[in-house]
Formats: C-alpha cells, sequence, structure tokens
C-alpha cells in the first residue's frame, strides 16, 4: 500500500458515493488506473464495503450508552458464549475486547432510557458469565470521525 493507495483510502471514508471519475481526479490518476487500485483494496480487504452514514437521532436511536461488561471466569467457553450473544442483539453497534478493570466496552445504541433498561434487564442480564455490567451515558457527541488518521511512515500493517 503506497501513499496514493492511503489517498483513495481517505477519499472514500469521507465520500463513498464519488464516481471513479472524481476520485481519480481527486486522487491524479487516469481513471482506469485508479479502478485498478480500487479493486485491488477491495479484494486485499481494506476495503471492505460501503455505507451511508446515517443520523442516529433522526433515525429514531438517540440514547448512546457505553457499557463496561467484566465476566466471572476467563474460559474460553465462557468468553465464547459471551461474545455469540453481544453478536445477536441488535442494539449493540460495537464491542472491544478491553485490557483493564473491563473485559469488554459495548457502544449502544437505543430508543430511551425505559428501552435501555428492557434492553439490560431481558437481553444483557440473560448472558452466562457476567460479573458486573456499569453504564455511561452520552449526553452529547464532540467528534465523530470516519476517516482513518494517515499512519506513521514505517508503520506495521497486517492483514486481518
Amino acid at each position: 500500500m503506497d501513499a496514493v493507495d492511503l489517498q483513495i483510502i481517505r477519499e472514500l471514508q469521507t465520500d463513498g458515493r464519488l464516481s471513479n471519475q472524481e476520485l481519480a481526479d481527486r486522487v491524479r490518476l487516469s481513471p482506469s488506473p485508479c479502478l485498478r487500485r480500487v479493486r485491488r483494496l477491495e479484494e486485499a480487504g481494506l476495503i471492505r464495503g460501503y455505507t451511508a452514514m446515517v443520523d442516529q437521532v433522526a433515525y429514531g436511536l438517540p440514547v448512546t450508552v457505553f457499557v463496561r461488561i467484566r465476566l466471572e471466569r476467563h474460559t474460553a467457553q465462557a468468553v465464547r458464549l459471551f461474545e455469540e450473544h453481544v453478536a445477536g442483539i441488535e442494539h449493540i453497534q460495537d464491542c472491544y475486547l478491553m485490557a483493564g478493570s473491563s473485559d469488554y466496552l459495548l457502544r449502544v445504541v437505543i430508543e430511551d432510557l425505559e428501552a435501555y433498561e428492557a434492553l439490560v434487564r431481558h437481553r444483557i442480564h440473560a448472558i452466562p458469565g457476567i460479573a458486573s455490567i456499569e453504564s455511561s451515558f452520552a449526553y452529547g457527541s464532540v467528534k465523530q470521525s470516519r476517516t482513518y488518521p494517515k499512519p506513521a511512515p514505517g508503520a506495521s500493517r497486517r492483514p486481518r
């Protein structure tokens, strides 16, 4: 991946609906080589798809909750079971495996506090092996970026 590939990725992160001609103009390539590079980035898995950025509040899910989860045990079975359950809960948008006092950090989007209470009581508490659940409610957003910063020169890029 060279500087042109990085520029292509950043342009597409900013506007995934760019035509190939517009993208080629922005990265100073002719359309055919630009399209070949995009296809190569897609085939390599660096570009995993294209999506619409939807206004969370207008969509009807105005509440964002960050949930810290600690497991009782860290056996392979307990971890697998927790992760399988989380994958099936649509309101959980992100799940990160953490270092520190919590094992997982979840980002939940939901309609309101009553809906969040129901989610915790009926879906999250139902997951076996949870030792603790701590919730923090976001009351505003200062920054949400979908464009990654440029990696430092020589930074390792390992395949997923």
